[in-house]
């Protein structure tokens, strides 16, 4: 064989090595993306939310949400058990309570939209203002969106994405309570079916992006920040509660499903995400730890934080 032949055989066996590499990618992220879903869904009090291509693709394009229940982004979540059913509503408020929410808040939201989820209050640290568009990654049952909609009153509006469909459901059953409410105010809310990697939202239409613990759900971190970029207006603003790592996860951590469905295994750490959202084009980056997450594996503590997720994206440049 020639140097030349055998140089062109080595090329295309990488080639193939690359593709193969792709594919398992694609089909572990399908598969990571379609286990949330079954689980969201049976919190949100839906069924089989992850059989079927038909329902991944016409259904979902989609990407989950935020949840988290007893310190977690699901009631078991540290043990690493999925979660059953949607904790009593006595349980939801007090865990809320716990993350920072006021009593208020849980009065103004309507029955059925704060599950206990979470790992923060994304709306209380990101300053909005009447009049705004807000985004929320991983909108759930609504509870975020509709405290957000009070805040952006008057003439404010609110989107809610969410890939699982009886989350959504949820949420605009929610919505249809609070009609009147929102129309009195002159707010505008809406719940879309959507990924966060692939955002159902027009280019710099949204003045503020919020999320409760859904990104570290993501099998594409990067893509997500890529879109949040994409959809704020020049200045917007960047506000989550999510979790992170302060040190690297073992792989059977990384790789244990119910821990990735729980918000623990895909954690991202401090220097991923903030390199990410500077890849992005993000300025002003600021990742704050909020507390420590309670969580354990084998006996052993895991490095896990919850933290607040601040950065803006650039004003326009003016040429000179």
């Amino acid at each position: 064989m020639t140097e030349t032949n055998a140089t062109s055989t080595e090329a295309s066996s990488g080639d193939q090595r690359q593709d193969q590499d792709r594919e398992t990618t694609q089909r572990d992220d399908h598969d990571r993306r379609t286990m949330v879903r079954e689980r969201y869904g049976e919190i949100a009090g839906g069924e089989d939310e992850g059989e079927g291509e038909d329902r991944d693709e016409a259904a979902a394009e989609t990407e989950t949400e935020n949840e988290n229940e007893d310190d977690c982004c699901g009631p078991t979540c540290c043990d690493g058990d999925a979660p059953d059913t949607t904790p009593a509503p006595a349980d939801a408020d007090a865990q809320s309570l716990e993350l920072g929410y006021e009593p208020d808040d849980l009065e103004d939201a309507p029955d059925g939209a704060n599950l206990g989820l979470g790992c923060g209050n994304p709306v209380a640290i990101s300053n909005l203002e009447p009049g705004e568009t807000v985004l929320d990654l991983g909108s759930g049952g609504g509870f975020d969106c509709f405290l957000a909609a009070r805040e952006v009153a008057p003439g404010g509006r609110v989107i809610g994405v969410d890939m699982t469909p009886a989350m959504l459901e949820r949420a605009r059953e929610n919505a249809a309570e609070t009609d009147p409410d929102l129309e009195d105010v002159d707010v505008d809310l809406e719940f879309r079916l959507g990924e966060i990697e692939h955002l159902p939202v027009a280019d710099e239409t949204v003045d503020v992006i919020i999320s409760n613990c859904v990104v570290n759900l993501s099998p594409d971190k990067p893509q997500v920040l890529a879109e949040a970029f994409r959809t704020l207006r020049p200045g917007g603003r960047l506000s989550i509660s999510d979790l992170v790592a302060t040190g690297p996860l073992p792989a059977a951590v990384r790789e244990d499903p119910d821990l990735v469905s729980a918000c623990v295994g895909g954690a991202a750490t401090v220097e991923e995400m903030a390199g990410w959202l500077e890849a992005a084009g993000f300025q002003d980056v600021s990742i704050t730890v909020e507390g420590e997450w309670e969580s354990e594996y084998d006996g052993e503590d895991r490095p896990i934080v919850s933290a607040r997720i601040e950065a803006r994206k650039p004003d326009e440049t003016v040429d000179d």
